[in-house]
């Protein structure tokens, strides 16, 4: 009878975890698109009631109808914003509408800080913002990380990285390591690459990845770009 209830007890412990090694990954999806789109609802359902009230209509009260206009409307906004900034006179109204912002004492730090981030994870590969290791949390263990900008050690003049470290599974959190630019190993990982090993953490990724710090990884070692201002 143990033996029995005791294998029972293990096949639904196997079955359970494998239900939620399955669903895990549906539902973490799920919340972030279910973010996302209340995140959009929210910002247009203003504008979508100030409709309703102005043009009473049965179909608008309908319980999908207005948070799914709110979403396209948001969309659409969000594209008519992109395509203004990318012309040229969108791009000189938006240096000013920033230029304005940078003027607020409290405004413009966290709107540069997260500017700057949101510049560093879109950031091309032959820019200075791209994906590396480092040793993190202690020497041998490596760590991916984010290159955000340069500097200089203001005693010694050596070249230092400053890199950003985001947490697995959690990216929302991470790490500020400064260290010389020398102990850097820039990898061929895209951020796309990079933030899908640190969301999954480490299920999805490449095959290979430059690890050692070999000849290969020596010609592949962060050079010192123009620091970042």
């Amino acid at each position: 009878m143990k033996k029995q209830f005791a294998r029972l007890q293990h096949g639904l412990q196997r079955n359970i975890l494998a239900g939620i090694i399955t669903i895990g990954p549906l539902f973490v999806t799920y919340l972030v698109f279910s973010f996302l789109l209340g995140e959009l609802a929210r910002a247009g359902l203003p504008a979508v009631q100030f409709i309703a009230k102005n043009y009473p209509k049965n179909w608008f009260n309908q319980p999908l109808v207005q948070p799914t206009l709110a979403v396209l409307l948001t969309l659409v906004v969000l594209y008519i914003v992109g395509r203004l900034t990318s012309l040229v006179i969108g791009r000189q109204a938006f240096t000013l509408f920033e230029s304005i912002l940078e003027r607020l004492p409290f405004v413009a730090k966290v709107y540069t800080s997260v500017r700057q981030l949101v510049d560093s994870m879109m950031a091309k590969k032959d820019s200075s913002q791209r994906v590396v290791l480092i040793d993190f949390p202690i020497e041998g263990q490596k760590s991916i990380g984010f290159l955000t900008r340069t500097m200089n050690d203001e005693a010694t003049g050596q070249p230092l990285a400053t890199v950003l470290i985001p947490n697995a599974i959690n990216p929302t959190s991470a790490f500020l390591q400064i260290l010389p630019l020398e102990r850097v190993i820039e990898t061929d990982l895209t951020m796309e690459q990079a933030m899908s090993m640190v969301m999954t953490g480490g299920a999805v990724g490449p095959d290979t990845i430059q690890y050692s710090r070999g000849k290969a990884a020596d010609d592949g070692a962060v050079k010192p770009p123009a620091p970042l201002v």
